[in-house]
C-alpha cells in the first residue's frame, strides 16, 4: 500500500465497527467509538478511496438452490496472468488468485445457474489451450466465511462495551450448508436490488427504493428478508495487506473423514483463517489463511494447524497475487471500486 493508505488506530477501529454493522450510519458508529461523525465520515471515505475497504452485498446461490465449488486449473508457463484476468472479469467467478509462480490458478465459482456453470467448468476452461489440468471440487459444508466479522483477526480492537453499542446486522455466517434443500425465489425487484448492494453495500433506503421501483419501506422489509435467508451478506472487503498481513495461503487438508467436521470447526476458530469449508475430492478441507509474514505462516501450519486432529497431510500453497476477492477486482494490493459504484453515506 502507498504511504497515503497508512492506517491509524482510528481507521482500524471504524474498520472493525463496520464488521460488526456494515450499514450503521456514521452517526451510530461516532456514538459508539467517541468520534465526531465528520470524523468517521472521512476516515471511511478515505479508506474507500486507497482501496483498503469496500462494503458490497454479496450473493450467496445456495440460497438460491445453487452449488459453489472451488476450481484448480494448472497453465502453461506465463499465461497464468491472462487466464486470472480473463476469470475475474466474469460475474460468476468471486474469488481468483495465483500461485506457483504463476502456473496455479485458485478460483471459486458463484454460479446462479446451472448452465452458467456447466458453460465454464465443461465448456470453456476445457477448450483453454494453455490450461494443462483442471480439478474442481464441490463445497460440501461451509464452516466460516462470508458475513462481516468472520475474520477474527481484528477482534479486540474495540472494547465489549464499543460492540455492544454497535448492535449487529445478524449473525455472521458460520458453519452452515452450502445448498439451501428450500430454495428462495428471486423477484425482478429482488434482482434490482441485490445489484445496487453489490455496487455499495451501503447504499441507503431512498437510493435502493429508486434502484428498485419500490418503497423504502418496502426495500428495508425485503432487504431484512434476503439476509435472513441468507441469500445475501454485507460483506466487509478488506485489503488484508493494509493491515499487516502479507502472507496468504491456500491450505488443501487431508483429514480422516470422522474428523472433517472436528477440523473444519477448529480452522474456524482460528483468527489467521478468513475461510474454511469441507470439499469434494482428495483434499476433503480448504482453507484461506492470512499471515503477517512467511515465517509467521510456517508456524502457524506447523504448529497449530499441523496438530489437529485426524491430519492426514496438508499443502501450503502461498499466493502469488490475489486477482479477485469476494467479487471484488483487486491492484497489486488494493481494493477496486467496480465501474458506476459511488460512495454513498
Amino acid at each position: 500500500m502507498t504511504e497515503s493508505a497508512a492506517l491509524q488506530p482510528d481507521d482500524v477501529r471504524i474498520i472493525r465497527a463496520l464488521q460488526i454493522a456494515p450499514r450503521a450510519s456514521f452517526a451510530a458508529i461516532a456514538s459508539a467509538l467517541g468520534l465526531t461523525e465528520g470524523a468517521v465520515n472521512r476516515r471511511y471515505r478515505r479508506l474507500r478511496a486507497d482501496g483498503v475497504i469496500r462494503v458490497a452485498g454479496v450473493v450467496n446461490p445456495g440460497a438460491l438452490g445453487q452449488s459453489r465449488w472451488l476450481v484448480r486449473l494448472r497453465c502453461r508457463p506465463g499465461s497464468g496472468s491472462a487466464i486470472a484476468d480473463a476469470l475475474a472479469e466474469r460475474d460468476d467467478v468471486n474469488w481468483v488468485a495465483l500461485s506457483a509462480a504463476g502456473c496455479e490458478i485458485i478460483c471459486a465459482t458463484q454460479s446462479r445457474t446451472r448452465e452458467q456453470r456447466e458453460d465454464l467448468l465443461g465448456q470453456r476452461l476445457p477448450r483453454t489451450a494453455a490450461v494443462i489440468d483442471i480439478n474442481a471440487f464441490a463445497m460440501l459444508r461451509q464452516f466460516l466465511g462470508g458475513r462481516g466479522h468472520y475474520w477474527s483477526a481484528l477482534q479486540g480492537t474495540l472494547t465489549p462495551e464499543e460492540e455492544a453499542a454497535l448492535g449487529s446486522d445478524g449473525p455472521p455466517f458460520s458453519e452452515s450448508p452450502v445448498v439451501a434443500r428450500e430454495p428462495l425465489r428471486l423477484t425482478a425487484e429482488d434482482e434490482k436490488l441485490l445489484a445496487a448492494l453489490a455496487a455499495d453495500g451501503r447504499a441507503g433506503l431512498v437510493d435502493l427504493a429508486t434502484a428498485t421501483g419500490l418503497t423504502p419501506g418496502r426495500v428495508s422489509r425485503r432487504l431484512d428478508t434476503l439476509i435472513r435467508h441468507r441469500a445475501v451478506h454485507i460483506d466487509v472487503e478488506i485489503a488484508a495487506a493494509a493491515l499487516g498481513y502479507h502472507a496468504r495461503a491456500n491450505l488443501w487438508l487431508r483429514v480422516h473423514p470422522s474428523a472433517v467436521k472436528s477440523a473444519g470447526r477448529a480452522l474456524a476458530r482460528e483468527p489467521e483463517i478468513a475461510f474454511a469449508a469441507a470439499i469434494s475430492g482428495p483434499w476433503n478441507l480448504h482453507a484461506v489463511a492470512h499471515c503477517r509474514d512467511l515465517d509467521e505462516l510456517f508456524e502457524f501450519t506447523s504448529e497449530r494447524i499441523g496438530s489437529l486432529t485426524g491430519l492426514q497431510s496438508m499443502e501450503v500453497s502461498p499466493v502469488l497475487r490475489h486477482v479477485k476477492q469476494a467479487g471484488t477486482r483487486l491492484y497489486g494490493d488494493r481494493l477496486v471500486e467496480p465501474p458506476g459504484a459511488r460512495a454513498r453515506r
